[in-house]
């Protein structure tokens, strides 16, 4: 990152007439995969901001022992490129543990790890700027390029200098922002009442587990390793611990070989290619494809609540599925009151709690104010939302000769897989074949034993491996 005097307005290094081939917003995981496969096309001029001083993935739940839901081989570039010299092999090879990686025989990695690998390849790689905040994006149409302010920020997060560049393409990654349930977004911004996203979770475990009593809400991953480390840490007999979830169960992930097939292109290109409202009906019923539990954690979960029987009794536990939140509010100054519906009974209750934790997930974060200057270029959907084409770019009107694609904000286009680390590599590769117009990375035309489709009538009545695109190999 160039330095640059305090309050000065400066240009991108690239010059004011000479744009670069693609600015991107964000340097989370997909913006990151997408400029270490970037990085050999020397005649691809790229540059990469972010708001925060450098790179940390999901901080506040590197829980020790936690691990990531997919296989090490889903890192930044491997399924694309695995010659590539920032692959997570290549990672440990620098840091002198393949032999200690291949004895240990684990195929998931922990998450302090791969966040450990991403720093590495944010270090390492050119045309990386933390500690910028992206401000404003504009179409200017005489330069026929994007025009793109920002701020410098010091350490401490202050504003330094002001800077503005120009780029023929944008991708925006952006990332997500914790959901934070309506009934509970009053209790949660107050910072003497003890009601935290899991996003912020390390940053108050210990005044977590000084509590007497806590609930955690929420039946995805996160909300079990959460419970399961609460539970770890205290005494058997005096647990206080409530987990409560709206769904109807604390289900397992699909973790089956052919339900992890809907985390291919195969099925992504079959996902885009139906209607709106198919797509939209789709989803929800998808949850237990990508926010179910690992198996293991549920096991272990289980393995500590039995062993706290062994001497009698049973732990001061309580698991509630089928409930949801309606209303909630403070009793005293340091307790919260949840009022419960159970979904299934038709019932009502109250719970009283010391702290509690809104293991509730992530929404993909609202594009609208960053591309608020862009608005009248947008074309959407019948739901307002950015029509986004097979090559993740935003539809946009044809007098912006530009495009600006998107990573993980296309669960309504490109369906589960968006936030999927296993598809970023993929979608990184697509983006950049889309950009320079060849195919500097050579994609398998197919990825799945599953056909999900039924041939199109100008689909040829063969026994012949389908094309990319298609969904179903056509028998005789």
């Amino acid at each position: 990152m160039t330095s640059t005097p305090e309050g000065a307005l400066t240009t991108d290094t690239t010059g004011p007439d000479e744009p670069l081939d693609l600015a991107g917003i964000g340097i989370g995981p997909f913006n990151l995969s997408l400029a270490a496969l970037a990085h050999p096309l020397t005649h691809l001029r790229t540059a990469f901001y972010d708001q925060s001083p450098a790179f940390h993935w999901h901080p506040g739940l590197l829980i020790d022992g936690a691990t990531l839901q997919v296989p090490f081989l889903a890192d930044l570039v491997t399924l694309v490129d695995p010659a590539s010299p920032w692959t997570f092999l290549n990672y440990l090879k620098t840091r002198e543990r393949l032999f200690p990686f291949y004895f240990a025989e684990r195929f998931h990695l922990h998450r302090a790890e791969y966040d450990a690998y991403c720093r590495w390849v944010s270090e390492n790689l050119p045309d990386l700027h933390f500690g910028h905040q992206i401000d404003a994006v504009r179409w200017n149409p005489e330069r026929e390029a994007f025009e793109v302010d920002f701020t410098q920020l010091g350490t401490e997060g202050e504003a330094e200098a002001l800077g503005r560049t120009y780029a023929r393409n944008l991708v925006l990654g952006i990332g997500t922002t914790p959901h934070i349930p309506v009934p509970l977004r009053l209790l949660a911004d107050a910072p003497a009442v003890p009601v935290i996203h899991s996003a912020d979770y390390l940053d108050h475990r210990e005044r977590l587990l000084a509590a007497d009593h806590i609930t955690v809400i929420g039946a995805g991953q996160s909300g079990a390793e959460i419970f399961l480390d609460q539970l770890r840490a205290r005494p058997a007999g005096r647990e206080g611990l409530h987990w409560l979830a709206r769904t109807p169960a604390f289900a397992p992930m699909e973790y089956s070989k052919l339900g992890l097939e809907h985390f291919t292109p195969d099925y992504t290109r079959y996902f885009h290619a139906l209607p709106e409202r198919v797509r939209d009906g789709l989803v929800p019923g998808q949850w237990q494809l990508h926010k179910g539990i690992d198996h293991t954690t549920l096991a272990a979960i289980h393995d500590e609540l039995y062993r706290r029987t062994l001497d009698g009794g049973w732990p001061d536990t309580t698991l509630t599925p089928g409930v949801c939140v309606r209303t909630a509010g403070r009793v005293g100054t340091t307790k919260v009151e949840l009022h419960l519906d159970h979904t299934q009974q038709g019932t009502r209750s109250r719970l009283t709690t010391d702290a509690v934790i809104l293991a509730t997930g992530y929404r993909e974060r609202r594009m609208d104010t960053l591309l608020a200057a862009l608005d009248p270029y947008v074309r959407r959907d019948s739901g307002e939302r950015p029509r986004i084409d097979e090559h993740h770019r935003i539809a946009l009107d044809p007098s912006v000769t530009g495009s600006i694609y998107v990573q993980n904000a296309e669960t309504h286009t490109h369906g589960v897989g968006t936030p999927d680390l296993g598809l970023a590599a993929w979608r990184s590769a697509t983006i950049l074949n889309s950009l320079t117009d060849k195919t500097p990375y050579p994609l398998p035309t197919r990825t799945a034993f599953t056909t999900f489709g039924l041939p199109q009538p100008s689909t040829p009545r063969t026994g012949t491996v389908p094309r990319q695109g298609s969904t179903l190999v056509p028998r005789h």
